[in-house]
């Protein structure tokens, strides 16, 4: 144990504030060193006599501090529907009054079950993370995943409360889609983790229903879209392997083997397995002829559905290898498998296994647009209320400008972010209904990929900056908030990466022969022309028109460039695409079932602050696309200098 450096004349004495356990600042038992070096023999006795005072008299108040503990007002929230004021007005413009009506009672009621009985069993998941047990008492392999009963009961609410059975009974039409979402994006921020397993469970379900519901799948699509606790299923999504994620096609090496009954028997590792726990699984294998050969690339790969267990409760001929030890959403088992035969039904055509998947992957895309937009809500209403508590320099938070600015500028951004959530939901539901046009369809198709990156961008930067306006405590774990920004980081990491959607995005253009891409520049436009005529928004309308022109003029430009230039702008036109929407314009009254940050303005009841959101939103760059593509930010020269920046100080 290190002393504090005395006198020279009591070096042998150690600071008593350190020996009691309490540390003393260095600084000031310097200080006290420095006294009374040049005193005559009294005056040092006297400055002993202070300094062991001064000494007892910092250890006492050291000590009575050890009873007390920090003490500052806890942020909390109500019941979120009923303080969410844009999802309630968003809710009162679009719904029909009859739908509304029914809508708002059981969201005011499921406010509240939140609050109460679901909010304290998601801190219980955190606390409890799953454990693998590998082997029983007497060595025999058992590959059990022990989760806690908080988790079980979260999967019990969520079949009580329809959180897929909503959007698949259709009970308001083409908003019984959105009526899900709204369910889901309250239930996220409190679900303990369990809003990914019901992604894939939605995913696995709507892959069913596109495949018309065969009669081998009736009993699982049931199961995932029950509403009885006994019967409900959750699914998982068996793509990724030891190859990579997103690069399916060449980095499966999973194989069926067929046998004589028509079942498959499948032979792999699955490396990333979210949900491990789950009752059943999608997975893609390759199917391998009577050579023992198999089609490579992403014409070779097929789908499959598969039993996790048995009615015995034993493993398909899995073997779980281990848990995976993640940054975040802990709560949730996630595992490497192999695959030592399980037994598996082909599900989709053959060869046509990433076809087949594409619309789980829509959909747990959609969800992971949800998770974001509700982690970006949580932390902002927390941030509020610590505003309103937290006293520092004389004032509460919310009486700094400052402070009020920073929460300001990302209510901005989750407002923005809801909306186009909305939309998309929105889209989805006519879709499903065939109530949607083809240009709707279309615009669905480019909007999920450009949503999914973006708001997953946006979640983690509105995370990170929220946790800064509680000082220290947003750093102290047991305060929740660091749990929030672990779970959020992933957003923009599953489901595909910011630079892989990117490239999606560019691929729906090629594959419509860029009719996506005129529809979305003259669905803007439109908008924009309606509403020219309101005044408080003009300046977001002129804004919003640059923009399109901005944009205009670099698709013209890219027509004749090389693919190395569409790729380099990839992610700043995905971005440029995301504000452009998020922004567009209508006056609320000839089309209000669109509606935007602008068109949500433009409404006859519109607030202030609905107009304020439109205008700072459109205040930031809105075609990022352009300013770079004008630096010359896409050319083959950047390319050889991105790669000299990355490389240049070290041996390749």
């Amino acid at each position: 144990m290190f002393a504090c450096r005395l006198p020279w004349w009591r070096s042998s004495v150690t600071c008593k504030s350190w020996q009691s356990g309490h540390l003393l600042p260095w600084g000031r038992c310097q200080m006290l060193s420095v006294k009374g070096i040049n005193t005559t023999v009294g005056q040092e006795q006297q400055a002993g006599m202070k300094e062991k005072q001064a000494l007892e008299d910092q250890e006492t108040h050291l000590a009575r501090r050890d009873t007390e503990a920090l003490f500052q007002e806890q942020p909390e929230t109500g019941n979120q529907y009923l303080e969410d004021t844009l999802l309630r007005s968003y809710l009162k413009t679009h719904l029909p009054p009859k739908v509304l009506e029914e809508v708002h009672q059981d969201l005011e009621r499921f406010g509240n079950c939140l609050l109460t009985k679901i909010q304290p069993l998601s801190w219980e998941c955190e606390l409890n993370p799953p454990v693998f047990q590998q082997y029983d008492a007497w060595g025999r392999r058992v590959d059990h995943i022990h989760t806690c009963s908080a988790w079980r009961r979260m999967k019990e609410t969520s079949a009580e409360e329809g959180l897929i059975a909503e959007a698949y009974e259709k009970r308001y039409s083409n908003w019984s889609r959105l009526y899900q979402a709204v369910k889901l994006y309250l239930f996220s921020s409190s679900s303990g983790g369990f809003s990914c397993p019901l992604a894939m469970t939605d995913g696995a379900a709507k892959v069913i229903e596109s495949l018309g519901i065969p009669g081998s799948l009736k009993n699982a699509f049931d199961r995932l879209t029950s509403r009885d606790p006994e019967k409900f299923w959750t699914s998982g999504q068996w793509m990724t392997e030891r190859r990579g994620g997103s690069d399916v096609a060449n980095g499966t090496e999973t194989v069926a083997r067929k046998q004589p009954d028509g079942t498959y028997r499948l032979y792999g590792f699955k490396w990333f397995t979210s949900a491990a726990d789950s009752d059943m699984a999608l997975a893609l294998a390759r199917i391998v002829d009577a050579e023992g050969q198999c089609t490579q690339g992403s014409r070779g790969l097929s789908l499959f559905f598969l039993r996790v267990r048995d009615e015995e409760g034993k493993l398909n001929s899995i073997q779980v290898q281990r848990l995976k030890d993640k940054l975040g959403t802990r709560q949730m088992a996630t595992a490497e498998l192999w695959l030592q035969g399980a037994r598996a039904e082909l599900i989709s055509a053959e060869g046509r296994g990433v076809a087949a998947i594409s619309n789980m992957l829509n959909i747990t895309r959609i969800h992971n647009v949800i998770g974001a937009v509700a982690s970006m809500r949580r932390m902002i209403s927390l941030s509020r209320d610590y505003a309103r508590k937290r006293v520092a320099f004389g004032k509460l938070l919310k009486d700094h400008p400052l402070h009020m600015q920073t929460i300001a500028r990302m209510e901005v951004q989750v407002r923005g972010a809801f909306l186009l959530l909305m939309e998309i939901v929105r889209l989805l539901g006519l879709a499903e209904t065939n109530l949607a046009s083809e240009q709707e369809q279309l615009l669905l198709r480019l909007l999920i990929p450009v949503a999914k990156l973006y708001t997953g961008k946006q979640a983690s930067a509105v995370a990170i900056e929220a946790m800064e306006s509680f000082g220290g405590q947003g750093y102290m774990e047991d305060t929740g908030l660091p749990v929030i920004l672990r779970d959020t980081l992933v957003l923009s990491i599953w489901e595909g990466t910011t630079n892989i959607l990117s490239l999606d995005v560019l691929r729906s253009l090629t594959k419509s022969q860029g009719q996506v891409m005129a529809v979305f520049l003259s669905t803007v436009q439109k908008k924009l022309e309606l509403a020219s005529g309101t005044e408080e928004l003009s300046p977001a309308v002129q804004q919003t028109q640059e923009a399109i022109g901005s944009l205009r003029q670099f698709l013209a430009a890219a027509g004749s460039e090389q693919a190395l230039t569409m790729e380099l702008a990839a992610r700043d036109f995905s971005y440029s695409l995301a504000r452009i929407y998020t922004g567009r314009a209508t006056t609320g009254i000839t089309e209000p079932q669109n509606a935007l940050l602008m068109e949500h303005a433009a409404r006859p009841d519109a607030s202030s602050t609905d107009v304020c959101a439109a205008l700072r939103w459109c205040n930031q760059q809105l075609c990022p696309v352009a300013v770079e593509s004008g630096r010359g930010s896409y050319g083959g020269g950047a390319a050889l200098q991105d790669s000299a920046l990355v490389f240049g100080n070290s041996r390749l």
